[in-house]
């Protein structure tokens, strides 16, 4: 079955990166906005008979990345794709697991049934709750950049480094990688206040003249680092901050937010565009090679 690889605008370089690291041509795609707002897809070429590989994550706007990826699926179906999998770098919505006052809307559980009506098999990195996977009804490849992440930070790292969980609900991810890198780890005990604010109450762990590694899944607003980083340097931390995270959406005005604290370096994957951000010590992770491996696998009769 031969494969082809096509790709939404969510996160055009990195299509391209995957593609280049599979040696294959990415197919030609038309994807156009009408003045209403609708959107509309085509596929160039013919593609019976094929495994198609359709690369977009779900970042901002989500649900019109969404749309834009349920249309290509349809596309590509229509024009002959015999099996579909959906890359999707960074799943939107996972955030939206379960109900915190009974009365929300489940969407990552929806976003999941939704993508079931299109694709055999989805691909996606570092989800939000790894317990999501039970959401799927398709077939789920879930990879990690962890490993990745935690080979950029040793070039960083000095004998006092430590790393630091920002909330209790990253401390199995904080806990890999200290394992990863032979470092003890420390967590933060926080309030969240709103969508923007948060409020960090407890420094659990021994952070004084310590440098801080402070790694996370997602960084949003800022909201959660910015308070991690304030609490860390109450109680005593080296001004030396680190920050590592898979997913950079960096929304509103993270990067401003950052800009104010001590950091050494900020690293964050490509699953997301990343612009340049000159005031701040940005590093980008590419996972293109990861997924590219994966695929061949998939992709092997």
């Amino acid at each position: 079955m031969r494969m082809n690889i096509a790709a939404g605008r969510a996160n055009p370089i990195l299509a391209e990166a995957i593609a280049a690291a599979l040696d294959v041509q990415l197919t030609p795609c038309t994807i156009e906005d009408f003045p209403d707002g609708e959107i509309q897809v085509s596929v160039d070429d013919t593609l019976r008979g094929n495994d198609v590989y359709l690369i977009q994550p779900t970042s901002p706007p989500a649900s019109k990345h969404l749309l834009e990826l349920l249309l290509l699926a349809d596309a590509c179906r229509r024009r002959g794709a015999v099996r579909l999998t959906a890359v999707v770098p960074y799943f939107g919505y996972a955030r939206q697991d379960r109900r915190v006052h009974g009365k929300e809307a489940v969407g990552a559980r929806l976003i999941a049934d939704l993508l079931y009506t299109r694709f055999e098999r989805i691909l996606t990195v570092d989800l939000h709750n790894p317990a999501i996977e039970g959401f799927f009804s398709a077939h789920l490849e879930h990879l990690s950049a962890v490993p990745l992440l935690a080979q950029a930070l040793r070039q960083s790292l000095s004998a006092d480094s430590i790393i630091v969980a920002p909330d209790l609900g990253a401390v199995k991810l904080g806990q890999q990688y200290a394992d990863l890198l032979d470092l003890p780890v420390a967590h933060i005990q926080k309030v969240r206040l709103s969508g923007r604010q948060v409020s960090a109450r407890r420094v659990v762990g021994d952070v004084r003249n310590r440098s801080p590694v402070v790694i996370d899944d997602m960084i949003s607003t800022g909201g959660t680092m910015v308070s991690a980083v304030e609490a860390l340097l109450a109680h005593g931390c080296l001004p030396e901050i680190t920050i590592a995270a898979t997913h950079g959406l960096m929304v509103g005005d993270a990067a401003q937010r950052f800009a104010h604290l001590p950091l050494r370096k900020l690293i964050v994957t490509d699953t997301l565009v990343q612009p340049p951000r000159p005031s701040l010590p940005a590093e980008t992770v590419s996972v293109s090679h990861m997924v590219a491996e994966l695929i061949k696998v998939l992709s092997t009769p």
